[in-house]
Protein backbone atom coordinates (compact mmCIF):
# COMPACT_ATOMS: atom_id res chain seq x y z
CA UNK A 1 0.00 0.00 0.00
CA UNK A 2 1.69 3.42 -0.84
CA UNK A 3 1.60 5.76 2.24
CA UNK A 4 2.26 8.96 -0.57
CA UNK A 5 0.30 12.12 0.84
CA UNK A 6 -2.30 13.41 -0.52
CA UNK A 7 -4.36 16.95 -1.23
CA UNK A 8 -7.23 16.94 0.69
CA UNK A 9 -10.24 16.71 -0.38
CA UNK A 10 -11.94 19.77 -2.39
CA UNK A 11 -8.57 21.12 -3.14
CA UNK A 12 -6.80 20.80 -6.71
CA UNK A 13 -3.33 21.00 -7.81
CA UNK A 14 -2.72 23.19 -10.82
CA UNK A 15 -0.35 21.84 -13.14
CA UNK A 16 2.10 23.58 -15.13
CA UNK A 17 0.20 22.84 -18.49
CA UNK A 18 -2.96 24.46 -17.34
CA UNK A 19 -1.16 27.64 -14.93
CA UNK A 20 -0.12 29.21 -18.39
CA UNK A 21 -4.05 29.34 -19.01
CA UNK A 22 -4.81 30.73 -15.81
CA UNK A 23 -1.83 33.56 -16.27
CA UNK A 24 -3.77 34.10 -19.42
CA UNK A 25 -6.86 34.89 -18.02
CA UNK A 26 -5.66 36.94 -15.10
CA UNK A 27 -3.31 39.29 -17.54
CA UNK A 28 -6.46 39.67 -19.86
CA UNK A 29 -8.41 40.76 -16.72
CA UNK A 30 -6.11 42.50 -15.06
CA UNK A 31 -5.52 44.81 -18.12
CA UNK A 32 -9.22 45.55 -18.35
CA UNK A 33 -9.81 46.44 -14.58
CA UNK A 34 -6.60 48.77 -14.65
CA UNK A 35 -8.28 50.16 -17.83
CA UNK A 36 -11.74 50.82 -15.54
CA UNK A 37 -9.18 52.67 -12.77
CA UNK A 38 -9.39 49.96 -10.11
CA UNK A 39 -6.00 49.07 -8.17
CA UNK A 40 -5.55 45.43 -7.17
CA UNK A 41 -5.33 44.72 -2.98
CA UNK A 42 -4.28 41.94 -1.11
CA UNK A 43 -5.62 40.93 2.26
CA UNK A 44 -4.62 38.24 4.68
CA UNK A 45 -5.81 34.65 4.18
CA UNK A 46 -7.79 34.85 7.67
CA UNK A 47 -9.51 36.74 9.50
CA UNK A 48 -11.35 37.30 13.12
CA UNK A 49 -14.51 35.54 12.49
CA UNK A 50 -16.15 38.48 13.50
CA UNK A 51 -15.32 39.94 10.46
CA UNK A 52 -18.05 37.33 8.36
CA UNK A 53 -20.29 37.19 11.31
CA UNK A 54 -21.29 40.65 11.07
CA UNK A 55 -20.22 41.35 7.39
CA UNK A 56 -21.55 38.27 5.88
CA UNK A 57 -24.65 37.63 8.02
CA UNK A 58 -25.04 35.33 10.66
CA UNK A 59 -27.95 33.81 9.03
CA UNK A 60 -26.13 32.82 5.89
CA UNK A 61 -25.48 29.43 5.01
CA UNK A 62 -21.71 30.71 4.56
CA UNK A 63 -21.66 31.37 7.98
CA UNK A 64 -23.77 29.08 9.66
CA UNK A 65 -22.55 25.78 7.68
CA UNK A 66 -19.45 26.37 5.49
CA UNK A 67 -16.55 28.69 6.87
CA UNK A 68 -13.23 27.21 8.11
CA UNK A 69 -13.32 28.55 11.81
CA UNK A 70 -11.26 27.58 14.63
CA UNK A 71 -9.24 28.46 17.82
CA UNK A 72 -5.38 30.09 17.34
CA UNK A 73 -2.86 29.67 20.13
CA UNK A 74 -3.98 32.48 22.04
CA UNK A 75 -8.00 31.20 22.43
CA UNK A 76 -9.01 33.41 19.50
CA UNK A 77 -11.56 32.81 16.93
CA UNK A 78 -10.06 33.06 13.61
CA UNK A 79 -11.94 31.87 9.68
CA UNK A 80 -10.36 31.11 6.89
CA UNK A 81 -11.58 33.89 4.40
CA UNK A 82 -14.56 32.59 2.50
CA UNK A 83 -15.65 35.57 0.45
CA UNK A 84 -13.38 38.97 -0.39
CA UNK A 85 -15.74 42.13 -0.04
CA UNK A 86 -15.60 41.76 3.94
CA UNK A 87 -11.85 41.53 4.03
CA UNK A 88 -11.18 44.36 1.94
CA UNK A 89 -13.51 46.91 3.37
CA UNK A 90 -11.73 45.83 6.95
CA UNK A 91 -8.73 46.86 5.00
CA UNK A 92 -10.43 50.22 3.67
CA UNK A 93 -11.45 51.33 7.29
CA UNK A 94 -8.04 50.15 8.98
CA UNK A 95 -6.01 51.77 6.42
CA UNK A 96 -7.64 54.89 6.59
CA UNK A 97 -8.71 54.64 2.65
CA UNK A 98 -11.99 56.81 3.04
CA UNK A 99 -9.65 59.69 3.36
CA UNK A 100 -8.60 58.82 -0.56
CA UNK A 101 -10.30 60.44 -3.45
CA UNK A 102 -14.04 58.82 -3.74
CA UNK A 103 -14.65 56.21 -5.41
CA UNK A 104 -12.23 54.54 -4.42
CA UNK A 105 -11.87 51.56 -6.83
CA UNK A 106 -10.25 48.18 -5.45
CA UNK A 107 -9.81 44.63 -6.98
CA UNK A 108 -8.53 41.48 -5.75
CA UNK A 109 -7.73 37.79 -6.83
CA UNK A 110 -7.82 35.63 -4.15
CA UNK A 111 -8.09 32.17 -2.32
CA UNK A 112 -11.34 31.18 -1.01
CA UNK A 113 -12.22 28.69 1.57
CA UNK A 114 -15.85 27.08 2.07
CA UNK A 115 -16.26 23.71 3.78
CA UNK A 116 -19.31 22.48 1.27
CA UNK A 117 -20.03 19.29 -0.95
CA UNK A 118 -17.20 19.11 -3.90
CA UNK A 119 -18.62 18.61 -7.35
CA UNK A 120 -17.96 19.73 -10.58
CA UNK A 121 -17.03 23.52 -10.54
CA UNK A 122 -17.15 23.95 -6.77
CA UNK A 123 -14.12 22.97 -4.56
CA UNK A 124 -13.12 23.84 -0.97
CA UNK A 125 -10.37 26.06 -1.99
CA UNK A 126 -11.16 28.42 -4.77
CA UNK A 127 -10.32 31.83 -6.30
CA UNK A 128 -12.24 34.62 -6.84
CA UNK A 129 -11.64 37.80 -9.36
CA UNK A 130 -13.88 40.73 -7.59
CA UNK A 131 -13.96 44.07 -7.05
CA UNK A 132 -15.14 46.54 -4.88
CA UNK A 133 -16.38 50.42 -5.81
CA UNK A 134 -16.60 52.27 -2.56
CA UNK A 135 -18.03 55.60 -2.63
CA UNK A 136 -20.89 56.04 -4.49
CA UNK A 137 -24.39 56.04 -4.53
CA UNK A 138 -24.93 56.64 -8.05
CA UNK A 139 -27.06 54.06 -10.15
CA UNK A 140 -24.05 55.10 -12.61
CA UNK A 141 -21.46 52.98 -10.13
CA UNK A 142 -23.97 49.75 -10.26
CA UNK A 143 -24.04 50.18 -14.18
CA UNK A 144 -20.21 50.19 -14.56
CA UNK A 145 -19.88 47.34 -12.49
CA UNK A 146 -22.35 45.40 -14.41
CA UNK A 147 -20.45 46.81 -18.04
CA UNK A 148 -17.05 45.43 -16.32
CA UNK A 149 -18.76 42.16 -15.88
CA UNK A 150 -20.04 42.07 -18.86
CA UNK A 151 -16.61 42.99 -20.76
CA UNK A 152 -14.73 40.27 -19.19
CA UNK A 153 -16.52 37.45 -21.00
CA UNK A 154 -16.54 39.59 -23.68
CA UNK A 155 -12.31 40.12 -23.75
CA UNK A 156 -12.16 35.87 -22.88
CA UNK A 157 -14.33 35.45 -25.87
CA UNK A 158 -16.53 33.38 -23.62
CA UNK A 159 -20.54 33.68 -25.60
CA UNK A 160 -23.93 32.19 -24.31
CA UNK A 161 -23.58 35.14 -20.73
CA UNK A 162 -27.40 35.97 -19.89
CA UNK A 163 -27.43 39.00 -17.43
CA UNK A 164 -30.25 38.60 -14.73
CA UNK A 165 -31.13 41.53 -12.64
CA UNK A 166 -33.28 42.74 -9.79
CA UNK A 167 -33.76 44.87 -6.47
CA UNK A 168 -33.93 44.06 -3.24
CA UNK A 169 -34.49 47.41 -1.76
CA UNK A 170 -33.06 49.34 1.04
CA UNK A 171 -33.65 48.71 5.26
CA UNK A 172 -36.62 51.46 4.65
CA UNK A 173 -38.47 49.42 2.28
CA UNK A 174 -37.67 46.14 3.46
CA UNK A 175 -39.28 46.64 6.59
CA UNK A 176 -42.71 46.65 4.75
CA UNK A 177 -41.94 43.73 1.89
CA UNK A 178 -40.43 41.73 4.87
CA UNK A 179 -43.97 42.01 7.05
CA UNK A 180 -45.90 40.80 3.73
CA UNK A 181 -43.01 37.92 3.17
CA UNK A 182 -43.74 36.35 6.82
CA UNK A 183 -47.51 36.19 6.32
CA UNK A 184 -46.86 34.26 2.80
CA UNK A 185 -44.75 31.84 4.08
CA UNK A 186 -45.98 31.53 8.22
CA UNK A 187 -49.01 29.94 6.74
CA UNK A 188 -46.37 26.95 5.34
CA UNK A 189 -43.65 27.49 7.72
CA UNK A 190 -43.99 23.96 8.97
CA UNK A 191 -43.62 22.47 5.62
CA UNK A 192 -40.37 24.25 5.63
CA UNK A 193 -36.74 22.96 5.96
CA UNK A 194 -35.43 23.92 9.39
CA UNK A 195 -32.81 26.09 8.13
CA UNK A 196 -35.56 27.97 7.20
CA UNK A 197 -37.73 28.08 10.12
CA UNK A 198 -34.53 29.17 11.99
CA UNK A 199 -34.29 32.28 9.26
CA UNK A 200 -38.24 33.12 9.71
CA UNK A 201 -37.59 35.27 11.95
CA UNK A 202 -34.14 37.01 12.09
CA UNK A 203 -34.43 37.39 7.26
CA UNK A 204 -37.22 35.66 6.09
CA UNK A 205 -35.83 37.16 2.88
CA UNK A 206 -32.76 34.27 3.21
CA UNK A 207 -36.01 31.57 2.68
CA UNK A 208 -36.19 32.91 -0.60
CA UNK A 209 -32.47 31.93 -1.71
CA UNK A 210 -32.76 28.26 -0.17
CA UNK A 211 -32.06 25.49 -2.33
CA UNK A 212 -34.30 23.01 -1.43
CA UNK A 213 -36.86 21.42 -3.80
CA UNK A 214 -39.90 21.34 -0.95
CA UNK A 215 -39.31 24.95 0.29
CA UNK A 216 -38.23 26.37 -3.81
CA UNK A 217 -42.07 25.01 -4.58
CA UNK A 218 -43.50 26.83 -1.19
CA UNK A 219 -41.48 30.12 -2.40
CA UNK A 220 -43.58 29.96 -5.29
CA UNK A 221 -46.33 33.26 -6.14
CA UNK A 222 -44.31 34.55 -3.01
CA UNK A 223 -44.97 38.27 -3.17
CA UNK A 224 -41.89 40.13 -4.69
CA UNK A 225 -39.92 42.91 -3.07
CA UNK A 226 -40.06 44.92 -6.34
CA UNK A 227 -43.57 45.98 -5.70
CA UNK A 228 -42.39 46.85 -2.04
CA UNK A 229 -39.63 49.09 -3.38
CA UNK A 230 -39.73 53.17 -1.60
CA UNK A 231 -39.34 55.83 -4.58
CA UNK A 232 -35.61 56.23 -3.99
CA UNK A 233 -34.89 52.96 -4.46
CA UNK A 234 -37.98 52.43 -7.48
CA UNK A 235 -36.14 55.72 -8.98
CA UNK A 236 -32.83 54.19 -9.12
CA UNK A 237 -33.38 50.52 -10.37
CA UNK A 238 -35.30 52.31 -13.47
CA UNK A 239 -32.18 54.38 -14.06
CA UNK A 240 -30.02 51.27 -14.07
CA UNK A 241 -32.35 49.63 -16.60
CA UNK A 242 -32.55 52.38 -18.98
CA UNK A 243 -28.90 53.00 -18.52
CA UNK A 244 -27.85 49.44 -19.48
CA UNK A 245 -30.51 49.73 -22.61
CA UNK A 246 -28.38 52.22 -23.52
CA UNK A 247 -25.23 50.71 -23.72
CA UNK A 248 -27.00 48.14 -25.80
CA UNK A 249 -27.00 45.23 -22.18
CA UNK A 250 -29.20 42.49 -23.06
CA UNK A 251 -30.71 41.97 -19.19
CA UNK A 252 -33.99 40.41 -17.53
CA UNK A 253 -35.87 41.18 -14.38
CA UNK A 254 -35.58 38.27 -12.01
CA UNK A 255 -37.03 38.79 -8.53
CA UNK A 256 -35.51 35.80 -6.83
CA UNK A 257 -31.90 36.82 -6.93
CA UNK A 258 -31.61 37.82 -3.40
CA UNK A 259 -27.71 36.98 -3.16
CA UNK A 260 -26.50 34.51 -0.09
CA UNK A 261 -24.83 36.72 1.49
CA UNK A 262 -26.79 40.06 3.95
CA UNK A 263 -25.33 42.98 3.22
CA UNK A 264 -26.32 43.69 -0.08
CA UNK A 265 -29.43 46.89 -0.96
CA UNK A 266 -31.04 47.70 -3.95
CA UNK A 267 -29.13 46.66 -7.00
CA UNK A 268 -28.13 42.87 -7.54
CA UNK A 269 -27.24 40.70 -10.62
CA UNK A 270 -26.08 37.42 -11.93
CA UNK A 271 -24.00 36.41 -14.89
CA UNK A 272 -25.32 32.92 -15.87
CA UNK A 273 -23.53 30.41 -18.22
CA UNK A 274 -26.67 29.45 -20.98
CA UNK A 275 -24.50 25.95 -21.59
CA UNK A 276 -24.34 24.91 -17.85
CA UNK A 277 -27.01 26.99 -15.94
CA UNK A 278 -24.64 28.17 -13.55
CA UNK A 279 -23.98 31.08 -11.66
CA UNK A 280 -20.42 32.40 -13.16
CA UNK A 281 -20.39 35.90 -11.57
CA UNK A 282 -22.81 37.95 -8.96
CA UNK A 283 -22.91 40.62 -7.34
CA UNK A 284 -24.45 44.31 -6.09
CA UNK A 285 -24.63 47.02 -4.28
CA UNK A 286 -23.43 46.81 -0.37
CA UNK A 287 -24.61 50.14 1.03
CA UNK A 288 -24.39 49.75 4.76
CA UNK A 289 -21.95 47.14 5.49
CA UNK A 290 -18.76 49.74 5.77
CA UNK A 291 -20.91 51.16 8.64
CA UNK A 292 -21.87 47.63 9.57
CA UNK A 293 -17.97 47.11 10.07
CA UNK A 294 -17.66 50.38 12.15
CA UNK A 295 -17.24 53.05 9.76
CA UNK A 296 -19.18 55.79 8.66
CA UNK A 297 -22.15 55.40 6.54
CA UNK A 298 -20.41 54.72 2.88
CA UNK A 299 -22.41 53.19 -0.44
CA UNK A 300 -20.30 50.64 -2.58
CA UNK A 301 -21.03 48.26 -4.98
CA UNK A 302 -18.85 45.16 -6.23
CA UNK A 303 -18.99 41.38 -7.72
CA UNK A 304 -16.65 38.13 -7.65
CA UNK A 305 -16.33 35.50 -10.21
CA UNK A 306 -15.13 31.92 -10.13
CA UNK A 307 -11.96 31.79 -11.63
CA UNK A 308 -12.09 28.12 -11.88
CA UNK A 309 -15.06 28.01 -13.88
CA UNK A 310 -14.27 31.29 -15.86
CA UNK A 311 -11.17 29.20 -16.78
CA UNK A 312 -13.25 26.21 -17.87
CA UNK A 313 -15.17 28.15 -20.07
CA UNK A 314 -11.84 29.94 -21.60
CA UNK A 315 -11.08 26.28 -22.09
CA UNK A 316 -14.36 25.48 -24.35
CA UNK A 317 -14.28 28.52 -25.89
CA UNK A 318 -10.75 29.86 -27.04
CA UNK A 319 -8.96 26.69 -25.44
CA UNK A 320 -6.35 25.86 -28.65
CA UNK A 321 -5.86 29.47 -29.17
CA UNK A 322 -3.86 30.52 -26.17
CA UNK A 323 -0.39 28.44 -26.76
CA UNK A 324 1.93 28.06 -24.02
CA UNK A 325 5.17 30.20 -24.43
CA UNK A 326 8.48 27.81 -26.16
CA UNK A 327 12.07 28.47 -25.39
CA UNK A 328 13.17 30.81 -28.39
CA UNK A 329 16.46 29.16 -28.02
CA UNK A 330 18.04 25.79 -26.78
CA UNK A 331 21.93 26.05 -26.38
CA UNK A 332 23.22 22.46 -27.00
CA UNK A 333 26.50 21.47 -24.91
CA UNK A 334 28.73 18.80 -23.17
CA UNK A 335 31.98 20.05 -22.35
CA UNK A 336 32.55 22.45 -19.40
CA UNK A 337 34.39 24.91 -21.58
CA UNK A 338 31.17 24.83 -23.46
CA UNK A 339 29.19 24.47 -20.59
CA UNK A 340 30.74 27.80 -19.05
CA UNK A 341 30.12 29.51 -22.16
CA UNK A 342 26.82 28.52 -22.80
CA UNK A 343 25.80 29.38 -19.16
CA UNK A 344 27.24 33.09 -20.02
CA UNK A 345 25.44 33.39 -23.34
CA UNK A 346 22.10 31.98 -21.34
CA UNK A 347 22.00 34.30 -18.91
CA UNK A 348 22.71 37.68 -21.34
CA UNK A 349 20.15 36.63 -23.38
CA UNK A 350 17.77 36.26 -20.68
CA UNK A 351 18.46 39.60 -19.26
CA UNK A 352 17.43 41.05 -23.00
CA UNK A 353 14.06 38.65 -22.50
CA UNK A 354 14.62 36.04 -24.53
CA UNK A 355 13.62 32.41 -22.98
CA UNK A 356 16.55 30.08 -23.24
CA UNK A 357 17.21 26.39 -22.38
CA UNK A 358 19.84 24.51 -21.84
CA UNK A 359 21.19 21.01 -20.82
CA UNK A 360 21.22 21.39 -17.04
CA UNK A 361 21.40 17.12 -15.94
CA UNK A 362 24.52 16.11 -18.38
CA UNK A 363 22.80 14.11 -21.52
CA UNK A 364 25.05 13.41 -24.30
CA UNK A 365 24.63 15.20 -27.58
CA UNK A 366 22.42 13.28 -29.31
CA UNK A 367 19.78 13.31 -25.95
CA UNK A 368 19.89 17.14 -25.67
CA UNK A 369 18.94 17.54 -29.39
CA UNK A 370 15.83 15.02 -28.50
CA UNK A 371 15.42 17.02 -25.44
CA UNK A 372 14.78 20.01 -27.53
CA UNK A 373 12.97 19.15 -30.23
CA UNK A 374 10.82 17.57 -27.30
CA UNK A 375 10.31 20.66 -25.36
CA UNK A 376 9.26 22.45 -29.15
CA UNK A 377 12.38 25.01 -28.84
CA UNK A 378 11.89 27.10 -31.81
CA UNK A 379 15.76 27.58 -32.53
CA UNK A 380 19.08 25.54 -31.69
CA UNK A 381 22.35 26.68 -31.29
CA UNK A 382 25.24 24.77 -30.44
CA UNK A 383 28.33 25.27 -29.15
CA UNK A 384 31.29 22.76 -29.09
CA UNK A 385 34.92 23.19 -29.10
CA UNK A 386 35.64 24.29 -32.69
CA UNK A 387 32.04 26.71 -32.38
CA UNK A 388 34.36 27.78 -28.98
CA UNK A 389 37.29 28.52 -30.69
CA UNK A 390 36.43 30.49 -33.40
CA UNK A 391 33.56 32.13 -31.70
CA UNK A 392 31.56 31.69 -34.66
CA UNK A 393 28.04 29.32 -34.50
CA UNK A 394 25.12 27.98 -36.33
CA UNK A 395 22.00 29.04 -35.21
CA UNK A 396 19.18 26.15 -36.70
CA UNK A 397 15.42 27.35 -37.01
CA UNK A 398 13.73 23.62 -35.90
CA UNK A 399 10.52 24.74 -38.38
CA UNK A 400 12.03 25.68 -41.47
CA UNK A 401 15.53 24.00 -40.74
CA UNK A 402 17.62 26.77 -42.10
CA UNK A 403 20.71 27.28 -40.73
CA UNK A 404 22.54 30.99 -40.30
CA UNK A 405 26.44 31.33 -38.30
CA UNK A 406 26.35 34.23 -36.01
CA UNK A 407 28.91 35.38 -33.45
CA UNK A 408 28.61 33.93 -30.12
CA UNK A 409 27.48 37.06 -28.79
CA UNK A 410 24.50 37.56 -27.37
CA UNK A 411 23.52 41.38 -29.77
CA UNK A 412 23.92 39.05 -32.39
CA UNK A 413 21.87 36.21 -31.70
CA UNK A 414 19.02 38.49 -30.67
CA UNK A 415 19.60 39.70 -34.41
CA UNK A 416 18.86 36.79 -35.99
CA UNK A 417 15.95 35.42 -33.50
CA UNK A 418 14.10 38.68 -34.22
Amino acid sequence: MSNTIQCPKGTKDLLPEDTFKLQYVEKKVSRLLENYGFKEIRVPVFEYTELFSRGVGETTDVVQKEMYTFEDKGGRSITLRPEGTAGVIRAYLENGMASRPSPVKLWYNMAMYRYENVQKGRLREFHQIGLELIGSDSYLADVETILIGKRIFDTLGIQNIKVNINSIGCPKCRGEYQKVLKEFIGKNLDRYCDDCKSRFEKNPMRILDCKQETCKKLNTNAPQMLDYLCEECKEHFENVKTALKRQDINFAIDSGIVRGLDYYTKTVFEFIDENSGLTVLGGGRYDGLVEELGGTYTPAVGFATGVERLMEMVEVAIGDQIQERKPDLYIVSCEQAENEKATQLAEELRNKDIFVERDLVGRSFNAQMKYADRISAKNLLVIGANELQSGIGKIKNMSTREEKECKLEAEEIIRYLK
